[in-house]
């Protein structure tokens, strides 16, 4: 069978304003044909082996013209088949999308397809702003027209455009707004009716201007209001001067790219969309826990039974916990066999990660490093007994506790990888962003590799020593957390943008 089609709708910008049934679709798609307004947060919930094309057009560029893309729609589904394609469109596909175009293509090539409607510019950037389009009172109807036609050709009703009542909703109509503005005046129109313009809405740059309609143009040239961009005529226009609702937070504006592996992203992104950031998912690093532990110097499988050899496990990782205690549990190891051991974390993070798992920590050193850590055993721990140490690691943990306990031995009980590409949309989405987080060395070096060393952040947000050294051996700009935890870097990232 051909492969199934589905428009999708993903919304005016804000991920959180994208369908449940379209996110669902696009972590199970296949394809992804993507418009240029679609946001990077949105994109970054496609299935990460689909295949991505971009038909993004803009004004007066088109990287391919609607008819290709409809053409295109019917290739794909017949060389995937059985696959999910997933057709995804700023906005709404039946609004002003073209998306009932795509949809008689693929009906009159008996290609099976669903719309997954989306919400509408129209309706919710007014919204955002607190500008409601109907207001008992006000406006008992609004509508949504199209100005994206040139203006001779822009066969629009003015008259009886003029003459209504309701709440006029403007979308692509930037470039033709002073012949609209002259056409609705010249058919009866109040001059004085108030106008919004709102730019971007709902992504990190929106911004909204006021205006009436005879100074329209001249607003536009002033303020400098580029496309994408909606135009609100009416007098519910006022209402959102009295109920915006929403409130400026400290992050806001600030796009953030965060480059932890994919287990550990979702704090701290939550943390930042929390403070209003826009963040861009893009980890660099990726955990894989070993089934069996192996002895790094030996490079062999390691027998659990060996525990009982030591009497120190030291744990340089929130990572390395999570691994180490899968490990026992797919080999059948009973933990109660750990009773008699004393345990070290790096810093309070890993320290609270085995207290998760019922083990309360014994040693965490103030300074919350591998030296740190280093320093503060050799004081705590006899020499005698460095024998009994035990390093629980991942395959690029760095060797500063093996040198400096040279008799102890080493596990490893993850690897750690690197994506095998960047796709170009998320490429160009980190050119974007205002600074990027860094929370390891290999994150660092990673990123260089997959960026060709072609993109260098305006900042670099790192939470340790170590990543700071790789950071700055690249010439990066760099402000470093106090200590190694996620708190404390939000804290410098809040420092830096206020």
């Amino acid at each position: 069978m051909n492969g199934k089609v589905y428009l999708i709708g993903a919304g005016p910008g804000d991920e959180g304003l994208l369908t449940l049934k379209g996110k669902s679709l696009l972590e199970k798609a296949h394809v992804v044909v993507y418009d240029r307004l679609v946001s990077p947060s949105i994109l970054a919930y496609v299935n990460p082996s689909a295949i991505m094309i971009d038909v993004g057009k803009s004004p007066k560029h088109h990287q391919l013209k609607q008819s290709e893309i409809n053409k295109l729609l019917v290739k794909l589904s017949k060389e995937h088949p059985d696959s999910i394609i997933a057709r995804l469109k700023g906005g709404d596909p039946f609004v002003f999308g073209r998306g009932g175009e795509e949809a008689l293509e693929l009906k009159d090539n008996d290609v099976d397809f669903e719309v997954v409607p989306g919400i509408t510019s129209g309706v919710s950037v007014p919204a955002y702003f607190g500008i409601p389009v109907t207001h008992r009172g006000i406006s008992t109807s609004f509508q949504v027209i199209t100005g994206h036609e040139q203006n001779e050709n822009l066969s629009l009703d003015f008259k009886n455009i003029a003459e209504s009542s309701s709440t006029l909703v403007f979308l692509m109509a930037i470039g033709n707004m002073g012949f609209i503005a002259k056409k609705l005046i010249e058919n009866g129109k109040n001059p004085n009716l108030p106008v919004a313009f709102i730019e971007k809405g709902t992504t990190p740059q929106e911004r909204i201007v006021y205006s009436t309609l005879e100074k329209a143009e001249e607003t536009i040239i002033n303020e400098n209001i580029t496309s994408p961009a909606i135009t609100i005529m009416g007098d519910v226009v006022h209402l959102g001067k009295i109920l915006q609702w929403r409130k400026k937070k400290p992050l806001t504006g600030k796009i953030i790219a965060v480059t932890r592996g994919e287990k550990q992203i979702s704090e701290i992104s939550t943390k930042l969309k929390n403070l209003g950031a826009t963040v861009i998912e893009t980890p660099m690093i990726n955990t894989i826990p070993l089934k069996e532990p192996l002895d790094y110097f030996h490079h062999t499988e390691v027998d659990l039974n060996q525990l009982n050899n030591f009497n120190y496990l030291i744990f340089t990782s929130s990572n390395g916990v999570h691994c180490f205690f899968n490990a026992l549990k797919n080999l059948n190891y009973d933990i109660r066999n750990l009773y008699r051991k004393k345990t070290a974390a790096v810093g309070e993070k890993t320290s609270g990660v085995l207290k998760d798992y019922g083990i309360i920590c014994d040693y965490v050193p103030q300074k919350q490093n591998s030296l740190g850590l280093a320093e503060f055993l050799k004081d705590k721990i006899n020499p005698t007994e460095y024998k009994k140490i035990l390093i629980i690691q991942g395959n690029l943990g760095d060797n500063t506790l093996s040198e400096s306990f040279p008799l102890a031995s080493k596990w490893i009980v993850y690897k750690t990888i690197k994506p095998k590409e960047l796709p170009l949309w998320k490429e160009n989405a980190i050119k974007s962003a205002h600074g990027v987080v860094f929370a390891s060395s290999s994150a660092v070096k990673n990123f260089v590799e997959l960026t060709n060393h072609n993109i260098i952040p305006p900042i670099v947000f790192s939470i340790g020593d170590k990543t700071t050294v790789t950071a700055l051996e690249y010439k990066f700009s760099v402000v470093q957390s106090e200590v190694p935890s996620i708190d404390s870097l939000l804290q410098k990232i809040l420092d830096y943008y206020i």
